[in-house]
């Protein structure tokens, strides 16, 4: 898979002549991702993120770390994070912007550390897709937690896309196929998961956490803790 994203953040840190980022997707026009979202300041942070932030501790792995926005305001406050990022261009502008711990890696394949706080921010929970996979990650995490650990993640109901006519049939509603568009190339489409709070806890229990929600907005953006039961 071409590493669309990566090579936008990567440019854009270069300061190399800036093409356009879009998002195509399966259910409307295709939308612009601004690539300076992934440079905020903590100023510019929504409240989600500034909370998530604060309620890091101890040793913290942050997944899908992007540019490295909130690793290196983590690091500023003195604590040991570390990015996972499975892009090398990425990893590469995190390291020129002084993150001292990268790791290039698929997380579903690493299993080196253990922490104290697993984050995944911006939606990073997404990542995993579909509802199965996201089932495999819980799982997955239970080895990467120190005792009394915990997962802070975001995401969203995206129910309203669908005007108030979720389907019937089919994958769950918040399983969206994706695609990266930048100067002229195009990544492969890929899944990414929205998931509603209800479903979540359902699912967060049967895999065997706890989970306590920190912050919903009036978007229906929300911000969980799951720890092990």
């Amino acid at each position: 898979m071409k590493d669309i994203l990566g090579q936008a953040i990567h440019d854009y840190y270069y300061k190399k002549p800036e093409h356009q980022l879009w998002i195509n997707n399966q259910y409307g026009p295709s939308e612009e991702m601004p690539v300076e979202a992934y440079f905020r300041e903590e100023d510019d942070m929504p409240d989600i993120e500034w909370l998530a932030l604060n309620e890091c501790r101890g040793d913290i792995l942050d997944i899908g770390a992007g540019a490295g926005g909130h690793v290196l305001l983590l690091q500023e406050r003195g604590f040991d994070a570390t990015a996972l990022e499975i892009s090398d261009l990425a990893s590469a502008v995190m390291k020129a912007r002084g993150v001292n711990k990268v790791i290039t890696a698929d997380i579903f394949e690493y299993q080196e550390q253990q922490y104290d706080t697993l984050l995944l921010l911006m939606n990073g929970i997404g990542l995993t897709g579909t509802l199965l996979k996201l089932k495999t990650f819980l799982q997955h995490a239970k080895q990467l937690l120190k005792p009394g650990g915990q997962l802070l993640f975001d995401s969203s109901d995206i129910a309203y896309l669908y005007e108030g006519k979720l389907p019937e049939n089919g994958p769950y509603y918040g399983e969206i196929q994706y695609q990266y568009q930048y100067n002229q190339q195009k990544s492969d489409w890929f899944p990414w998961l929205y998931i509603d709070e209800q479903t979540l806890t359902g699912i967060a229990s049967e895999m065997g956490y706890d989970m306590e929600v920190l912050l919903e907005d009036e978007f229906k953006q929300y911000l969980v803790r799951l720890t092990l039961k």
